[in-house]
């Protein structure tokens, strides 16, 4: 008899706990986990912070983009997710910072924020190291995107030898791969080309200049520069006989994959709620494409 009740009383403890679910966790139980498994020290100086909402909230889904707009927000909110992984800003600047635009009474923060509060939303950005592990966590995903693995520099994960082709030609294919309608090039489309540097989103123009400089890269790809700039010097080394070219990809394209990369390998420790990607929409369209052939959401 004392058997078969030890035997019931075991039964009647084990199985609730085997048919309750794990509790959800947190935003900051989620950003703890990427803390531990990201692969670098995690720096004291990082914009990848809390950028809105409460890090307390029970997380019901995770949707990770390049950029957290209202649209991608909108789009998250109506997956269900509540906590949205953003690699760029969120409020209009490098760091964040939302005084001057709330001492305006902005009414564009106003709403972006109204929403994020309305839906219980928490936006927490994963820049700074996400880029610092080796690899790279973006150039992963944009060479996968590219189909440019097998031609990647052993030295760099950022340089490639293609198989020689025209500027023009390589920018079609990058304009196709990677969904950019509004792509830009500076330099001959005739040109014959294959060694490619390049360099994601807003890298600045001392590391676009340098990527570029050597007389063994003949194309430069970047997110965006300022035309002063980078495109100036580019298009100047051009006018002085130089065989260089330059294709703009635009700064969501550029390193779009590398954050659909980043939701793959989330997937492989979070366990507890959905992670899907949600990618940001190109905000640029040409007039001579129409309205209509704007890029869908």
């Amino acid at each position: 008899m004392r058997r078969f009740q030890s035997l019931v009383l075991s039964l009647l403890i084990g199985a609730p706990t085997a048919g309750l679910a794990q509790a959800r966790p947190t935003a900051r139980d989620v950003v703890a986990q990427i803390r531990q498994h990201i692969g670098v020290p995690w720096a004291d100086q990082t914009v990848d912070t809390f950028k809105d909402g409460d890090s307390t909230t029970t997380v019901t889904g995770i949707a990770v983009t390049m950029m957290a707009t209202l649209d991608v927000l909108q789009r998250a909110a109506a997956a269900g997710a509540n906590l949205v992984i953003t690699h760029e800003p969120t409020f209009y600047d490098h760091f964040d910072r939302i005084d001057l635009l709330e001492r305006e009474g902005d009414a564009v923060t106003a709403a972006k924020r109204a929403f994020i509060r309305d839906h219980r939303m928490v936006v927490v950005r994963m820049h700074d190291h996400w880029h610092r592990r080796h690899p790279d966590g973006i150039a992963i995903g944009m060479a996968r995107a590219l189909q440019w693995e097998q031609y990647r520099d052993s030295a760099s994960e950022y340089r490639f030898t293609l198989p020689a082709t025209s500027l023009g030609a390589l920018a079609a294919t990058i304009r196709q791969r990677l969904h950019s309608p509004t792509l830009r090039v500076v330099g001959d489309s005739n040109q014959r080309v294959s060694r490619i540097a390049f360099v994601p989103g807003a890298a600045g123009f001392e590391l676009q200049r340098h990527a570029i400089q050597p007389g063994d890269v003949d194309v430069l790809v970047i997110g965006e520069a300022r035309e002063w700039e980078t495109v100036e010097y580019v298009a100047d080394a051009v006018s002085a006989g130089q065989k260089k070219g330059m294709i703009i990809i635009g700064h969501i394209p550029s390193e779009q994959a590398g954050m659909d990369e980043f939701a793959r390998w989330l997937r492989t420790f979070v366990k507890d709620v959905p992670v899907s990607f949600v990618p940001a929409a190109d905000p640029f369209w040409s007039p001579k494409q129409g309205a209509a052939a704007r890029p869908s959401r």
